[in-house]
């Protein structure tokens, strides 16, 4: 885990070893200045002439500027190497999730990797500041504190032998009990963001229901639910201070009544200055300890940051292009041998079972069935968005699996179900298909799509700003824009996935009529509800539980399919029949 993520470093090393090389600085001189003090003391007692304090407090001055330069120095090396590590971590989370196949990611919630990438990307980045700044001048605070007490203080230092466990064990226990408390809110926060993405993504349905006060009650309810288990360890990390004052104290205590004693009776050469120190080190100790039990408390909150970006980084795409890949897709057809398919080893049924199909380069191939026929399962294995569980998939005669799979992905256009348009002017928007494409191109395609008329209503025309998600176009507008951006791309292969539910059958009929003639050699295989939308198809599917169970032209399937038959009949002569 920690190699992996030491990885991310990368060109921030520099600033991390300045760090580190200035932290130690610090930590030697803030240690020495109440050496020399304790000493400017004792000769300020014994009569020192005023030629030498003054030459011990330039040197103490000097002293204080050079550990402030230190700090302030390593500060800065430490912010851009801390804020440098979390940027590639966040950067390699993000190339790492753009490489994850559909499997990949059905594995991870994307409230789950949202949060991986900021609240933990967070976690993490404060881990790595405290652990290459505080986690280093600590100890050393620590160990060159204890070693000067013995020299300045003698006996006076063994208040360290019983304070050092006392503090060490009793932070120990704090840091131990907060972690349960910790790795819960972790698990919490994934929940939480979920709500919260499914709340904003469904709000026209939250509101067309009038479930606001449901909605807040839930997101209220998850919210607390986080609350009380921080408090619950904020609560138990709070012991923090009362533990380290108590022992504080009790050094201050000891010191000034036993180092009073002894500096009274002239007893091991203790005196004021030697007194003012062991006050000092004392503070330095305590104060090194509870910073050590934060960094404790705080590693510990990380720890599952980290494991759960690791998770993520360590997760391998079950799809890759292989080492010989294919570069070049003679053409656009398309076979499926005795093709199957799941998509979880866990699952008990196939999706699809044993697929045999052919299709010719530049065939139209309608596909019809009812919900959960494998419709879509059928089409995604064709870019190989999963990959076929059984039998070989195709394309221009190649198994797609030996494909480069920018070549497949770039020779194959998919129009999903689910319309998605990206934040940006509609330009921008249709530039996804091809960026090179020319402002002719664009009207163009917008017109083979039906879409260049609404689009040029808009005050802005084809600059017109598109919201997030495309909120501010209807639906029917949506699905003819991600149209014309598959045919922007000029595909070998077209795949609409139930693309024109949204618009009128002329407006369909339309769009249909344009990719004859725009696109004549391109395979086009078009999903549908509508026997209209797939009758003049060269070849139409019948699908049913994951298996093609009646397969022809229009005219053969409504003399030989009954399943064809009755879904004809009921879209063309229902209305009738029921008048």
């Amino acid at each position: 885990m920690f190699k992996r993520l030491a990885a991310c470093i990368r060109e921030f090393k520099k600033p991390t070893i300045l760090t580190l090389v200035f932290i130690v600085g610090e930590a030697i001189i803030e240690t020495l200045i109440p050496f020399i003090t304790a000493n400017l003391v004792n000769q300020i007692k014994a009569g020192a002439v005023l030629r030498d304090v003054i030459m011990t407090g330039i040197l103490l001055a000097v002293m204080a500027c050079a550990s402030l330069a230190c700090g302030g120095i390593a500060g800065v090396c430490c912010a851009r190497a801390s804020s440098g590590f979390a940027r590639n971590v966040r950067s390699d989370l993000y190339a790492r999730i753009n490489a994850f196949s559909f499997e990949n990611v059905d594995k991870f919630s994307t409230s789950s990797l949202v949060t991986r990438m900021t609240t933990d990307v967070q976690n993490i980045q404060m881990s790595y500041m405290m652990l290459i700044r505080t986690a280093i001048r600590s100890p050393l605070m620590l160990i060159f504190s204890v070693v000067m007490a013995f020299v300045m203080g003698g006996p006076l230092a063994l208040t360290f032998v019983v304070i050092i466990p006392v503090l060490t064990f009793g932070l120990l226990m704090v840091g131990r009990r907060a972690m349960p408390a910790f790795r819960r809110v972790f698990r919490k926060y994934d929940r939480l963001n979920e709500s919260i993405e499914e709340n904003v993504r469904a709000m026209r349905v939250v509101k067309g229901f009038s479930r606001e006060e449901y909605e807040k009650e839930k997101f209220g309810a998850a919210a607390e639910d986080i609350r009380s288990d921080f408090t619950h360890a904020e609560r138990i990390v709070a012991w923090n201070r009362p533990i380290m004052q108590i022992c504080l104290y009790f050094n201050m205590i000891f010191v000034l009544l036993v180092g009073s004693r002894m500096a009274i009776n002239g007893e091991n050469g203790v005196d004021v200055g030697q007194i003012s120190a062991m006050l000092t080190y004392g503070v330095q100790v305590l104060m090194s300890l509870m910073m050590l039990s934060m960094i404790y408390v705080i590693l510990t909150m990380s720890a599952e940051s980290m494991k759960r970006i690791c998770e993520v980084l360590g997760e391998e795409s079950t799809i890759c292009s292989p080492a010989d890949a294919m570069t070049l897709m003679k053409d656009g057809s398309i076979d499926f041998d005795g093709v199957s398919f799941k998509y979880s080893a866990k699952a008990k049924r196939n999706s699809l079972s044993d697929v045999e199909l052919h299709i010719r380069s530049g065939m139209t191939v309608g596909v019809i069935g009812g919900t959960g026929s494998g419709k879509t399962s059928l089409v995604q294995l064709i870019p190989r968005l999963y990959d076929a569980t059984e039998g070989t998939v195709r394309v221009g005669g190649v198994d797609v699996r030996r494909y480069d799979l920018d070549v497949l992905r770039g020779g194959v256009a998919m129009v999903l179900q689910k319309n998605l348009l990206f934040s940006g002017t509609i330009k921008e928007n249709l530039r996804w298909g091809n960026p090179d494409a020319t402002d002719e191109e664009l009207v163009e395609a917008c017109r083979l799509a039906q879409a260049d008329e609404f689009i040029r209503s808009f005050p802005d025309g084809y600059d017109t700003y598109i919201e997030q998600g495309g909120t501010n176009v209807s639906g029917g507008q949506k699905q003819r824009l991600c149209i014309a951006r598959a045919l922007l791309k000029k595909p070998k292969i077209l795949i609409l996935d139930d693309s024109t539910s949204a618009v009128d059958t002329k407006t369909d009929a339309l769009i249909r009529e344009g990719f004859r003639a725009y696109i004549p050699e391109t395979t086009k295989i078009i999903i549908a509800q509508r026997v209209a939308s797939v009758e003049d198809a060269d070849l139409i599917l019948i699908m049913e539980n994951g298996a093609i169970v009646a397969a022809g032209t229009h005219s053969e399937l409504l003399s030989s399919c009954d399943i064809y038959r009755e879904i004809h009949d009921q879209q063309t002569k229902g209305g009738e029949e029921h008048e």
